[in-house]
């Protein structure tokens, strides 16, 4: 068994310091410009489903002392876990609560954000950062922002993602400083959302 493996665990980056400061670059810019969208170029090709947007993330932010969760899709497929033990030494839990860091493959099904580590007044960093792999991200349409890091407003639309996506956001939002961040990753390409990011309805401004 451990000789089968050994090949897809040893997928990691090819430049294992380089491609993942670049990577956690993008990552920070990203949460730091909300809604605008980076480019994410990597060249994994770790165990289905993780996709390679979401495994260069993982690698490049995740590490011994960050528990990490896995959505349904991810634990069903033992080699996601042992690739993300394998690159990253991480502990996987088995609750959403426990986690620093929620890989999630599929995102029209992630859990409530309030079932995630919301951080304390004192310590609001202690909360979880949510990595969504979606098939469709754009900045040209979808739910305007305004905050922190937003010259005037930016667009967002992401897919697929939960039917109360804005509702849950606005509640995300409205906690800060506590509550969750999100990194949205899709084929080549990655937006970050924090916590600040304040959604404002169409009618109040128009998203351009």
């Amino acid at each position: 068994m451990a000789h089968t493996l050994a090949p897809q665990l040893a997928h990691g980056f090819a430049d294992p310091v380089h491609d993942g400061q670049a990577v956690f670059r993008a990552a920070m810019e990203a949460l730091s410009r909300p809604g605008r969208i980076r480019p994410l170029d990597t060249a994994l090709t770790p165990p289905a489903p993780l996709t390679p947007e979401l495994a260069a993330v993982a690698l490049a932010l995740i590490d011994a002392d960050t528990p990490v969760w896995l959505d349904a899709p991810l634990r069903a497929e033992p080699a996601v876990a042992g690739f993300l033990r394998f690159h990253t030494g991480a502990p996987i839990v088995a609750s959403p609560g426990q986690a620093a860091f929620a890989l999630i493959a599929d995102p029209a099904r992630c859990p409530a954000f309030t079932d995630f580590a919301q951080g304390t007044p004192a310590y609001p960093d202690a909360s979880a950062t949510l990595i969504l792999a979606v098939e469709t991200l754009s900045d040209a349409t979808g739910l305007a922002f305004v905050g922190p890091g937003i010259r005037g407003t930016v667009c967002l639309d992401a897919g697929p993602l939960p039917a109360d996506w804005a509702s849950r956001w606005a509640a995300n939002h409205s906690g800060f400083p506590l509550g969750v961040d999100c990194l949205l990753v899709a084929p080549g390409r990655l937006a970050g959302l924090p916590r600040s990011a304040r959604p404002v309805t169409p009618e109040a401004i128009p998203c351009t």
